[in-house]
């Protein structure tokens, strides 16, 4: 039987957005966006057991610049 899977709003202590995406089984699963503590996008893509994961993803410097897009393999 397949865990619900949820959609999901992490924010730090100061009400800035941590995380965005899918939690299933208590932890991040699935598509999501990761931002840094000052509320800087810093990656998307899948997330699996809490970690970047197989698949395409993009991660960003602190200032928003794309550095990389392309294959993550259990990062």
């Amino acid at each position: 039987m397949k865990e619900k899977e949820w959609k999901v709003k992490e924010y730090n202590s100061n009400g800035l957005l941590l995380f965005e995406g899918e939690y299933s089984n208590g932890i991040r699963n699935g598509k999501g966006k990761e931002y840094n503590y000052n509320g800087e996008l810093i990656f998307e893509g899948v997330i699996s057991g809490g970690e970047r994961w197989n698949g395409i993803g993009k991660q960003y410097n602190e200032g928003g610049q794309l550095i990389f897009e392309g294959g993550y393999l259990n990062v």
